[in-house]
């Protein structure tokens, strides 16, 4: 772990995304594991949430009790497979204000092109925590954090299920500021912009388009 980037080594969480490896897991299962493992890395990336405290009434006495301070967190999903993830963070923070950025990767140029963008407003008064499944040239997650600065956003996170390290070191270099959040930092990237030993491509996985 650095200050830049936190490994979730829960061994719930190592188990489920052993299971989402296999290339023999299904798509139903694939979902079900996501779903399940995002609401263990939303544990993390929501810890240091700023608390204060209010006075309410158990069934024995009043008391000063904590609470989360601030606006409600936005989540950011990055189209598609964000949305695996989002699902169930959203079952741990059912309040949270959703944005979507829509972001493909040519594949002759592994860069991003931008399709859509729709954020919730006030953004510099939110924690920001974007999500993606995969953080492989890490120029995708990189643009998608481009958008939010401009948006407003000043307080962000990462969340991913998997990191290369060939993405990890060029959102340090373009976001030193940001976070990043993850299951698992595998080896390197294979010459398609693949994470190696991976998990394949997520998004096709989860809605079996592949």
């Amino acid at each position: 772990m650095t200050a830049h980037l936190t490994i979730v080594d829960h061994p719930l969480v190592q188990h489920k995304l052993t299971l989402m490896r296999e290339a023999e897991t299904s798509t139903k299962s694939f979902r079900q594991l996501l779903r399940e493992i995002s609401l263990l890395l939303a544990y993390e990336v929501t810890r240091s949430l700023p608390m204060t405290t209010k006075r309410i009434d158990t069934p024995i006495e009043p008391m000063s009790a904590p609470t989360i301070e601030g606006k409600k967190l936005a989540l950011v999903s990055i189209l598609r497979a964000g949305n695996g993830l989002l699902d169930g963070i959203l079952e741990l923070v059912p309040n949270a204000r959703v944005g979507f950025i829509g972001l493909y990767r040519d594949p002759a140029t592994l860069k991003p092109v931008q399709y859509y963008f729709k954020v919730p407003d006030s953004l510099a008064d939110r924690l920001t925590i974007v999500v993606d499944p995969m953080l492989a040239t890490g120029n995708s997650s990189v643009a998608a954090i481009d958008l939010l600065k401009a948006a407003g956003a000043n307080n962000i996170r990462f969340l991913c299920l998997l990191a290369a390290p060939e993405g990890v070191a060029r959102m340090k270099q373009a976001h030193p500021d940001v976070p990043i959040i993850t299951a698992a930092l595998d080896s390197h990237l294979n010459d398609h912009g693949y994470i190696v030993p991976g998990l394949g491509d997520a998004g096709d996985r989860m809605f079996g388009t592949k």
